[in-house]
């Protein structure tokens, strides 16, 4: 690893948060992009506190475009020797919600979309020169719905299907220029990312309920709708909550002399399901799991 530094998205919480304490500990020096820098929110506090050269943590909203390009600016003008270039590159910052396609506004699709594709994208394409030099590694962080639809995850699955796409094109071409770039996939780990609260999970199904057209209400009514909201709320209380499989996947991802194109950290369950899903029949998978 030596003096090997790697920027993250989305250090605020989650994987992004703990990523950063894990690679910082195995000799990294870290960026951590983090939302709410600017704030003194979140983890860029506990991160700060750790008073060590080696964590930096970087304000960093994947969705700004000049927040983006400061970004670069600090990496590079703070790297020991910028022609050497950036090692790693993680994209992690995501947001997630749910609900029907008839029940989730246009407003929400784009929002979504903004921060885990576009957020992606834009991150990347700005940091490759940097990546370039050093011959090193992208990191995106994708998800098994990036493989599987699901019912009322469709917000979130367009836009992990869109970072694998855009994940597998980027490997192309970046083969010829010694970049590797690779896909982690997470199961369920909402348990431990805190995605969803149960005053979340209330606060988006009001929100959504109070926007929808009165055609949609009426044809569905209440008591379907509720129904659904529970059952959003029975996945959200399942999951693993222990962490470590994506995070040894990422950092296998970046130090391994070999890095796998994909990572699937999850359950055997949901590991399954993806095989079934992905490479049988829809017929059958429909009827086992829709």
């Amino acid at each position: 690893i030596g003096s090997r530094a790697v920027l993250i998205t989305g250090c605020d919480s989650g994987f992004g948060f703990a990523l950063a304490k894990h690679l910082h500990a195995k000799g990294f020096i870290v960026y951590a992009g983090c939302l709410q820098k600017d704030k003194g929110d979140g983890g860029s506090k506990d991160l700060d506190n750790m008073k060590s050269d080696r964590m930096r943590t970087v304000q960093l909203n994947v969705c700004d475009s000049k927040e983006v390009d400061r970004a670069v600016e600090h990496v590079n003008s703070s790297l020991e020797d910028p022609e050497k270039g950036l090692w790693g590159l993680v994209n992690n910052a995501g947001i997630s919600t749910f609900g029907e396609v008839e029940f989730t506004s246009m407003d929400t699709y784009m929002e979504v979309a903004e921060v885990n594709l576009w957020g992606t994208v834009r991150t990347t394409k700005a940091f490759l020169p940097l990546i370039r030099r050093s011959k090193g590694r992208v990191v995106n962080i994708s998800s098994m719905m990036g493989r599987m639809g699901s019912p009322a995850r469709s917000p979130y699955c367009i836009t992990k299907f869109g970072v694998e796409a855009f994940s597998d094109c980027l490997r192309y071409e970046m083969q010829p220029q010694g970049v590797m770039v690779s896909i982690v996939e997470p199961g369920n780990f909402i348990a431990a990312t805190n995605l969803y609260s149960p005053e979340r999970i209330k606060a988006i199904a009001d929100k959504m309920w109070d926007e929808l057209p009165e055609i949609v209400r009426k044809d569905y009514g209440r008591k379907y709708f509720d129904e659904q909201v529970s059952k959003m709320e029975t996945y959200c209380n399942s999951g693993s909550t222990d962490t470590s499989p994506v995070i040894e996947s990422v950092a296998h991802a970046l130090t391994s002399t070999t890095p796998y194109t994909r990572y699937h950290p999850m359950d055997y369950y949901w590991w399954l399901r993806m095989q079934i899903m992905t490479h049988m029949p829809a017929a059958i998978s429909d009827r086992l799991y829709v």
